[in-house]
């Protein structure tokens, strides 16, 4: 199910997924204070450059963005009325940018190494007996189940423009949150038939270990 992944060598692959994680972090606190669409405009278009220099493939996955578009269209026009539409424009622009920045990232990078690069920043949760792992696995999973939730939606969109001519409606979130929920239970399960236990803290396996050779 977790299948964004691109298995192919190119440059942003060989970035270590710490970096890109910051780059994210540093990219959200610069993005959230901006109020000019037209510098939200340009880091929009620097980033689908970063797309490009991926190659042509990379660049096609921009289209798991689409599902987006309803909700964009519905957040402009509330913004418009209620402000402005450069406020509008803001608005749109910032959640695009974030969400093909998070976007590049899963594809560029596997589930391991974001748990890897994510888990130390959890360790002090060890001195309290819980797993580091579980909130980095809970992180990486939020990551990499993005463009996941977009794809699926996307084709339940499809599925119902092929049944009416009618807009999408949005009576579709109901099964969309159903299946997202029935799609964490079975990820829930895989977890559990490998033996990953983020009830246990590392330091108490380790511990437990040690008592039982």
């Amino acid at each position: 199910m977790i299948s964004s992944y691109v298995s192919r060598a190119t440059w942003l692959h060989r970035v270590p997924a710490g970096l890109k994680l910051i780059a994210i972090a540093v990219l959200s606190l610069a993005v959230l204070p901006m109020t000019d669409w037209r510098w939200l405009a340009l880091g929009l278009g620097a980033l689908l450059l970063v797309y490009a220099s991926l190659g042509r493939d990379m660049l096609g996955r921009l289209a798991l963005l689409k599902p987006l578009l309803p909700f964009l269209v519905m957040i402009a026009l509330i913004q418009a009325w209620m402000e402005s539409w450069t406020g509008a424009a803001v608005s749109v622009l910032r959640i695009l940018l974030m969400v093909a920045a998070a976007n590049l990232v899963t594809l560029t990078t596997t589930m391991q190494d974001l748990m890897s690069a994510i888990a130390p920043a959890f360790r002090p949760l060890a001195y309290l007996g819980v797993n580091p792992r579980a909130p980095a696995l809970a992180v990486a999973l939020l990551l990499r189940f993005v463009p996941v939730l977009l794809e699926a939606w996307s084709q339940r969109e499809d599925a119902w423009r092929a049944r009416t001519a009618r807009p999408v409606s949005f009576r579709l979130l109901a099964p969309f949150v159903w299946d997202a929920m029935r799609m964490a239970d079975q990820i829930a399960e895989a977890l559990e038939a490998r033996g990953f236990d983020p009830s246990i803290s590392s330091r108490r396996k380790q511990e437990g270990q040690h008592d039982h050779p």
